[in-house]
């Protein structure tokens, strides 16, 4: 099976994975959802609430640290293999222009199409209005991760009351248009950041796409063209100069000059020389190995220092990141003080505190609150019932009529630790530690 047959079936397979992941959910929760409007972090079936965010540091110190890994071991196989501006360059070139409305030759990709007669510039209005259609699922499609699909086609009843997703939708699909019509591989060439910083990532033993210059010769000294393109075909020197693997190329360069940024290992390139090759029954110059393999014939390998520098840092984010979810909280209690520090009423101290309570079950919970201190006791709190993620807020007065003060200072304070909890359930608990303020004896 060639390069670009698996690449098809591998874009087939991310393009539904991306488009079902937001239907997908696990105990009511999504497998992957960053929602604002509820502030809350669904990953693999578990929700954070906004108050639990702090896994997400090690997620994205994971995927980051896991991009430079990837980069060092498989090259750029991100950009040829799974970038949405790949996969939807192909949709558009290849299948659309390509394939469906044959305005172009795929295995030519630096011929320019033909749009001097009218039917061939309706052919290309057509293309543009069903990437136009393509452009705008795939932007619905990416805020599903930020609005539940649930939530969205509700919404999308009454479009003029949510006319934030609406605009965010028209000016993500608008982006893509624009990105993938006019600016085509010269947002890989000269906008994405990934490409800029691949060079510094790589060693002899990265992965990435080789031309086999031992066998094939040198095409280009200091540079420009060597007069080897000019002469005949060798058994020394194996290329035979058809540029078959130069007319592939989506990004419009020469892989026989060596490592460039502008390569995004889509191995097109190698499937070309494969089949030039395969004639003269030789193998193809150009390979996806790293340099120390395909020129040097040694046998590379993932387990360098750098890397397993990688492993480890990525070990490390997985491990806090499980140890921080595990410790995840059932009941979210914020707990705020007035600019009020205390009252003091006939030897009776009391202090005020604002209460906010988030029920993040799946049932409907009464919530109360103790205090732990014998000597202290609520004065009021008025019990909430909460349902399914409900939230409200609630005034905490605690009193104490102990004489509290050990010290010089005009106002003191002693920490007094509250449960709150469900009356239906004790299990549902947390332990909060607050200040009570008090005046120092006169």
């Amino acid at each position: 099976m060639s390069y670009v047959t698996k690449r098809y079936w591998f874009y087939a397979f991310v393009t539904l994975f991306t488009f079902i992941t937001p239907f997908i959910t696990v105990n009511d929760n999504h497998l992957l959802l960053l929602s604002f409007e509820k502030l809350q972090f669904h990953f693999m079936g578990l929700a954070y609430d906004v108050n639990e965010f702090y896994i997400m540091p090690f997620l994205l110190m994971f995927l980051f640290i896991g991009i430079f890994a990837l980069t060092s071991i498989l090259g750029r196989a991100w950009c040829g293999w799974g970038c949405p501006q790949t996969i939807f360059r192909t949709i558009y070139r290849d299948l659309i222009q390509g394939t469906l409305l044959d305005l172009r030759n795929i295995s030519n990709k630096q011929k320019k199409m033909n749009t001097s007669n009218l039917e061939n510039k309706l052919k290309v209005i057509v293309g543009f209005l069903l990437w136009t259609l393509i452009a705008i699922t795939a932007s619905t499609n990416f805020i599903w991760y930020f609005v539940p699909p649930e939530d969205f086609f509700t919404y999308m009843q009454h479009p003029e009351e949510h006319l934030f997703i609406v605009i965010f939708i028209a000016t993500t699909a608008a982006f893509l248009i624009y990105d993938i019509v006019w600016m085509q591989e010269s947002f890989c060439t000269y906008l994405c950041p990934y490409s800029r910083i691949q060079t510094v990532l790589y060693d002899d033993d990265t992965k990435h796409v080789v031309y086999n210059y031992n066998r094939g010769g040198s095409i280009y000294q200091n540079g420009e063209k060597s007069v080897f393109d000019l002469k005949q075909f060798s058994a020394n020197e194996e290329c035979t100069t058809c540029e078959a693997c130069v007319k592939v190329c989506p990004t419009h360069i020469d892989i026989r000059k060596g490592l460039q940024l502008e390569c995004i290992n889509c191995l097109g390139c190698a499937d070309a020389c494969s089949a030039v090759m395969g004639k003269l029954g030789k193998k193809s110059l150009i390979e996806w190995g790293s340099p120390k393999s395909v020129l040097h014939h040694i046998q590379s390998t993932i387990f360098s220092k750098r890397n397993l520098m990688y492993f480890i840092a990525m070990a490390g984010s997985l491990i806090f990141a499980a140890a921080f979810a595990s410790d995840q909280e059932q009941v979210l209690v914020n707990i705020n003080k007035p600019n009020e520090l205390y009252k003091e009423q006939n030897g009776i101290v009391s202090n005020n505190y604002i209460v906010n309570i988030h029920n993040t079950q799946k049932q409907t919970y009464t919530y109360d609150v103790k205090v732990e201190d014998k000597n202290f006791h609520i004065d009021k709190f008025e019990v909430l019932n909460l349902k399914p993620d409900g939230m409200r807020k609630r005034i905490l007065v605690i009193s104490t009529n102990q004489n509290l003060s050990q010290s010089d200072r005009r106002d003191t304070a002693l920490k007094l630790k509250l449960t709150i909890f469900a009356k239906e359930d004790p299990k549902i608990s947390i332990i909060k530690e607050i200040s009570f303020m008090y005046p120092r004896t006169q």
